[in-house]
């Protein structure tokens, strides 16, 4: 019952987390910004109105919202959120959550797709092109954690006997995976420097473009699963950074809070400091976080970490 309960909180409050990255590039320019609650407010507009559709589309445009909210409100299914086991956990459910993931994005592309889009198709491509490089980074990174700890569950990872985590014997050799970890999250969460998720021009744009035929309730199930699939990755890198058994009960629980917090203040201050990068310097940028873990992995192997 606990691990539902904090899989519910973590649900509820993945919508607040992304107003801290709004109040951060609004203080950093001198503004006063808009209220935490924001996307709260944001999700009840869309949910009051209706959606359009367009006489090219066909079910699968329908499908690609629903499944996108489905794959990533799953992901979140098994990983221990501060301190509390998650809700289901097996042997090898790291590959699974993340196969898992890339189905909901596959049928977020072939939503766009369907409505037989050119600027939608563009950001398709670009999607299915950066997010491929990305899995090789990620799959590299289970394999580093595989090597430290022979698990491959995410509650083996941390909150086994050996859980993995930077104050642990490895910290150094984590902090590579952190900064690889964290170019990944703003990858796959098509943050800046990879995309601006506040832009309006087509022509520069990767994962907004692929929703803008999307309105109403549908839109709203896109965002929600935006801010889960945002939140399972800002999970993941604070269990690196904080180890599991270093507090009890509650008070591990907020310094879990407020290290996930730390992170969404990072990514506010990286878009306030940075701009996009150009479309064909995304792929380096990419390939930098495959290096790191790769360099990461090959240490480990050659046990000099």
């Amino acid at each position: 019952m606990e691990s539902i309960i904090a899989y519910g909180i973590a649900i509820l409050a993945a919508p607040l987390f992304p107003g801290f990255i709004l109040k951060v590039k609004a203080f950093i320019a001198g503004k006063k910004g808009p209220p935490l609650l924001i996307k709260y407010y944001t999700l009840a507009k869309l949910l009051r109105k209706g959606s359009v559709y367009s006489t090219s589309t066909s079910c699968l445009f329908k499908m690609g919202p629903t499944v996108s909210l489905a794959a990533a409100v799953m992901a979140l299914l098994f990983v221990p959120l501060a301190g509390v086991a998650p809700v289901f956990s097996f042997h090898g459910d790291v590959i699974a959550v993340f196969y898992v993931m890339g189905l909901g994005r596959f049928f977020t592309i072939l939503a766009a797709l369907d409505t037989a889009s050119p600027f939608e198709g563009m950001g398709a491509a670009r999607e299915a092109f950066f997010s491929m490089l990305a899995e090789a980074s990620l799959f590299m990174v289970m394999m580093l954690f595989y090597r430290l700890n022979g698990a491959l569950s995410f509650s083996g990872y941390f909150s086994g006997e050996n859980p993995i985590t930077m104050t642990g014997p490895n910290g150094s050799l984590l902090l590579l995976v952190i900064v690889s970890l964290f170019m990944i999250l703003l990858t796959e969460n098509s943050r800046v420097p990879v995309d601006d998720p506040m832009t309006h021009l087509e022509l520069t744009m990767i994962h907004e473009v692929m929703i803008l035929d999307h309105s109403g309730p549908d839109l709203a199930l896109i965002e929600i699963g935006a801010f889960c699939k945002l939140l399972f990755y800002s999970i993941f890198i604070t269990h690196l950074l904080i180890p599991a058994k270093s507090l009890d009960g509650f008070l591990y629980g907020m310094v879990f809070v407020a290290v996930v917090g730390a992170i969404y203040v990072a990514i506010g201050i990286i878009e306030s400091i940075m701009a996009r990068l150009k479309m064909n310097l995304v792929p380096k940028y990419i390939l930098t976080s495959f290096a790191l873990a790769s360099f990461a992995a090959i240490l480990t192997t050659m046990g000099l970490v």
